[in-house]
């Protein structure tokens, strides 16, 4: 039989009833099942079996087994190949510039009239091509904000060293809120002399009810609004 310039592979499906073919894209492997095509001979021996099995005639396995491969193999099995290769060709796509046969559903251009490997579609590469940048971008941003976290700085790398958990801040007592003699330094809260030194404090600052105000002088009227001042003792 002479060579048959079609598909890299194919699947040969063919029984003893007859003979079928499966063509795969040579770029995806998308499939393409040829139509099926019934074997004479094939059907001659299931109707002599079935004769054999009415009259009670014997019919070994080895002599099915030869029934079988006379009626798949042969003449035939190359005529039936022969034409479902044609009836793919019909199907299939042949690329002039690589010389692929594809699938024009997935693999084939239909405006550069050439397979997308020597002809890629270009909205699809776009898209493809955007949402790999984003990817990208989302994986360097991530690989930044991690590599500004500190989780090395309470290892010990030194020989033998064992690693250990960073170490905790140490707790800071709070401090008063109150105020401080101005002599000592002494902390006197709201004390009115000093219980170290004896130092008169400072006099607390009235406050005006109607804005707030804290006038340095003693005042009964409040410099900014007016309003009356209580007096402090």
């Amino acid at each position: 039989m002479s060579m048959i310039q079609f598909v890299n592979n194919h699947q040969d499906l063919s029984t003893d009833k007859g003979f079928q073919f499966k063509f795969l894209c040579d770029k995806c492997g998308n499939g393409y099942l040829s139509r099926f095509q019934p074997s004479m001979l094939g059907m001659g021996g299931s109707f002599l079996r079935a004769a054999s099995d009415l009259l009670g005639w014997g019919h070994s396995a080895g002599q099915s087994a030869y029934e079988v491969q006379r009626a798949v193999g042969g003449p035939a099995h190359d005529s039936a190949l022969k034409a479902a290769v044609e009836e793919g060709k019909q199907h299939f796509h042949q690329c002039t510039r690589c010389g692929k046969w594809v699938c024009p559903e997935v693999c084939w251009n239909a405006n550069a009239n050439l397979c997308e490997s020597c002809a890629p579609n270009y909205q699809e590469e776009m898209a493809s091509a955007h949402a790999q940048g984003k990817a990208d971008a989302m994986r360097q941003q991530i690989y930044s904000k991690a590599s500004e976290q500190d989780y090395a700085s309470g290892i010990d790398m030194s020989a033998g060293a064992h690693i250990q958990a960073p170490p905790t801040q140490p707790h800071k007592p709070t401090t008063s809120t109150g105020g401080t003699c101005s002599s000592c330094g002494h902390a006197v809260g709201s004390a009115k002399f000093c219980p170290e030194c004896g130092t008169p404090g400072a006099p607390p600052k009235a406050t005006c009810p109607g804005c707030g105000f804290q006038p340095e002088a003693s005042v009964k009227f409040c410099p900014e609004c007016g309003a009356k001042i209580p007096f402090i003792s």
